[in-house]
């Protein structure tokens, strides 16, 4: 990929570059000091939860995004298009983030639900906005996509900067970085709607006859219509919500859907017999994935609760505000992005790329690196002292260089090995596993008590097993699943 083809884009692109980019920028902002609002004493501003109430909610809200990303994309294909469903998607994210700003408990889980459907809305669409901006033959597509991802991590890094920084400020509070967030979606609204002719036809309409738009609205306002009671039924009190038993609740269901599923593709689904190994390679690295993300997601859970509490965040006369170090997950992709491409590149060409799962393999060993480096970092502060904030540097750093081995090349290995009529649904799946592995995330973090810090280094060293282990599994069987993705083509099969 050429400079020339990276930078010369459609003019669409830009238009969609800051949309995300400041899409990105309110959710991170907010999602860096979501936990450590919820678990501030009244007193403060906070909602004064405790730890696993807190934590639960994360992992709750965080696996609703990745959820609500399925039938936001449906939304777009058979009601809105994709523009009109990325400008409501926004209107519905601001209206959130303002509700977040408003100091009562009732408004903290409207806005919370409102961020969530919006991101669903907003999200999987944009994406297909900008492949739509290219022919199939357009060698300018990846070097798109390359400046959208680093439209995204701009977004990242700098939402905590701007909104923690706000919100842990004594001067402003949370509520002000909430606003912030609001304020950020807006700017990218309206330079969206500015913008927004130079997209042309690209996701411009909905594919469906209007019998289908009908009985489609009509499923889509009763489902959000039940929803709202739902939600107004908890939060006036007419039955009790524990956020605990709701997030375990939530993963058996998830889990349940996405084992059963699998069973019914594979038993129900007339596959040949290539196309079912390429079924169970997905499997695994749909497993895989949900290992991966329940811990790779503590970062802005339990790992956001050691920044605060447990590092020493002085340097000099500055306090660093603990939700910064949301912003390195960001920060160290766009450093390192270039060169995992690179590296992948090069060993292609020496015919020594690696298979989808050993890279997944490898993305588990480093994250459990960076949970070994954790153990460190709990037993300096089980000795009663602050650990120093380069431990928890290093283990984003470890976290990063193992996201970059598994999350690009997840989405990629699925398009490549679902077979045709289920492609949709294997995507599907692959958003369910993320799901899963983001509420586990939130459970796990509850498990991470102030009140038994002496358990922190045990807990670290599970996390460490169980990941490297994974790895290491994964990469014993990394040969033999190897060929269930290399078998003859189901053409040749079906004519034997």
């Amino acid at each position: 990929m050429s400079l020339k083809q990276m930078f010369d884009q459609p003019k669409g692109l830009r238009i969609l570059f800051f949309t995300e980019m400041w899409e990105r920028m309110s959710y991170y902002g907010m999602r860096a000091m979501l936990v450590l609002f919820m678990v501030s004493a009244v007193e403060t501003g906070g909602l004064g939860l405790s730890d696993k109430s807190a934590t639960a909610i994360y992992g709750i809200y965080t696996a609703a995004v990745y959820l609500l990303a399925l039938p936001g994309g449906w939304v777009a294909d058979r009601l809105l298009g994709a523009q009109r469903s990325v400008f409501w998607g926004g209107c519905v994210i601001t209206l959130g983030h303002f509700v977040l700003a408003i100091p009562i408990v009732e408004s903290f889980y409207v806005g919370l639900a409102l961020v969530a459907v919006g991101t669903g809305l907003l999200k999987p669409n944009i994406s297909a906005i900008v492949g739509e901006l290219y022919t199939v033959e357009d060698k300018r597509r990846d070097g798109g996509f390359t400046l959208f991802y680093m439209g995204i991590n701009l977004g990242a890094m700098m939402g905590p900067l701007i909104c923690g920084g706000l919100g842990q400020s004594e001067s402003f509070g949370w509520h002000w970085g909430f606003g912030a967030a609001g304020v950020g979606m807006v700017i990218g609204l309206v330079q969206y709607s500015l913008g927004k002719k130079s997209l042309g036809n690209a996701g411009l309409s909905a594919q469906s006859t209007p019998q289908e738009a009908r009985k489609g609205w009509t499923y889509l306002i009763g489902g959000t219509a039940l929803t709202l009671v739902i939600l107004l039924l908890g939060l006036f009190g007419v039955f009790s919500i524990n956020p605990v038993s709701l997030a375990k609740g939530t993963a058996q269901f998830i889990s349940a859907v996405f084992f059963l599923y699998f069973v019914y593709v594979l038993v129900l689904g007339n596959l040949t017999t290539n196309e079912k190994k390429r079924t169970g390679l997905i499997f695994v690295l749909c497993l895989s994935s949900a290992f991966f993300w329940s811990g790779f997601e503590q970062a802005g859970s339990s790992l956001n609760l050691f920044a605060d509490r447990y590092t020493d965040n002085i340097v000099g006369s500055f306090d660093i505000p603990s939700s910064w170090y949301q912003s390195l997950n960001a920060f160290f992709i766009i450093t390192l992005a270039p060169v995992f491409s690179w590296l992948w590149v090069s060993l292609a060409a020496k015919k020594l790329d690696p298979s989808s799962p050993l890279k997944f393999a490898y993305g588990l060993v480093l994250l459990g690196l960076g949970f070994a480096v954790m153990i460190g970092a709990a037993n300096i502060v089980t000795a009663g002292h602050k650990a120093a904030p380069y431990w928890l540097i290093l283990t984003y750093l470890l976290h990063t260089m193992g996201e970059l081995c598994l999350s690009p090349v997840g989405l990629s290995a699925i398009s490549r090995l679902a077979p045709r009529k289920f492609t949709g649904q294997m995507m599907g799946l692959w958003f369910c596993a993320s799901a899963l592995g983001n509420i586990i995330a939130g459970l796990l973090a509850g498990r991470f008590s102030s009140d038994a810090v002496s358990d922190f280094p045990g807990l670290y060293t599970q996390i460490f097993f169980v990941s490297v282990v994974s790895g290491v599994i994964l990469i014993v069987l990394a040969k033999p699943l190897k060929t269930w993705a290399t078998v003859e083509s189901d053409i040749h099969e079906k004519a034997k």
